[in-house]
């Protein structure tokens, strides 16, 4: 009689710490979950941050028709941030290639580019704005450039 209440406690003890252990587990798994979603959050910020900084740099350049080289660096500084912040972010596949290669353009084609970024500011400010026809708009940017050109 003694050994079978002994297992008694075992077993309640056992199913007890299972509880708990689940309860933990449940947790820490809602906890990574949220944490996720605000780092998540945090990337998609820092992305329309750069966004929004690219598209500023291209706006002092139109008004003020100046130091081009200085604008032409900033932004290309900007986007190559936004590049690399995109590339975090989940499910943004389609968005993150529209970048990519507004951003290698940048790079590859300056003096093309630089008849493009009245474009390109519309283009930013519809992204920035979260405005789905903005990567649309970057899309047809890159097709126009001629990549056998220079």
């Amino acid at each position: 009689m003694n050994q079978e209440k002994i297992m008694k406690a075992k077993m309640v003890s056992a199913i007890i710490l299972f509880i708990i252990s689940l309860i933990a587990v449940l947790v820490f798994i809602g906890l990574y979950v949220d944490e996720t979603h605000k780092t998540q959050q945090t990337y998609r910020e820092k992305y329309l941050i750069s966004i929004g900084e690219a598209r500023d740099e291209i706006n002092t350049w139109l008004e003020k028709q100046t130091d081009y080289d200085l604008h032409y660096n900033m932004v290309l500084s900007e986007m190559g941030s936004a590049r690399t912040t995109v590339f975090l972010i989940n499910d943004f596949t389609d968005e993150q290639k529209a970048i990519n290669e507004l951003h290698y353009c940048f790079v590859k084609y300056p003096e093309q580019m630089k008849s493009k970024l009245e474009d390109t500011y519309t283009a930013l400010k519809d992204i920035a704005d979260n405005l789905d026809k903005g990567y649309d708009e970057a899309r047809n940017i890159v097709e126009t450039i001629d990549k056998k050109g220079m």
